[in-house]
């Protein structure tokens, strides 16, 4: 699976922000699980094509919640991610599943061509992530 990473300019949200709520979604719905390692603040900055400062401010606010830790030469990882309800969990997969679904149909996939394509991603055992950032559209560097 791959986690999508996206800062919108047309968000009044500030790009921290929108970065961050991304990040705890993927943390507390298990996609990022324990132990993962995330990409480095000039690597995801590079990326996204934001300034450091952005990303940067991002990791600092999830240290202060306690999601992840940095460290010098380690590099930062998630740690014990929050549990979500039942309720919160079903909720979450019922949005995931509408957008993957929309998705679908936008690029002209058929039901049984949706079916098919996520029965082939769970008989794979692919590994539950990996980055797959996209800058902001036009504007200004440090996304807003």
């Amino acid at each position: 699976m791959i986690l999508a990473v996206h800062l919108s300019k047309d968000d009044p949200t500030p790009p921290y922000e929108q970065l961050r709520r991304q990040i705890v979604d993927a943390i507390s719905s298990g996609v990022l699980p324990t132990g993962t390692q995330l990409p480095t603040v000039r690597q995801l900055a590079s990326d996204l094509g934001v300034a450091t400062g952005t990303v940067m401010r991002t990791y600092t606010e999830l240290d202060t919640d306690g999601l992840i830790r940095s460290s010098r030469g380690a590099g930062t990882t998630v740690v014990d991610a929050p549990k979500l309800t039942p309720d919160e969990q079903q909720a979450r997969l019922d949005s995931i599943t509408k957008t993957y679904v929309l998705d679908a149909r936008l690029l002209g996939a058929t039901d049984d061509q949706i079916t098919q394509a996520l029965s082939d991603t769970l008989e794979t055992g692919q590994p539950p992530w990996r980055w797959r950032a996209t800058p902001p559209e036009e504007g200004n560097p440090d996304g807003g």
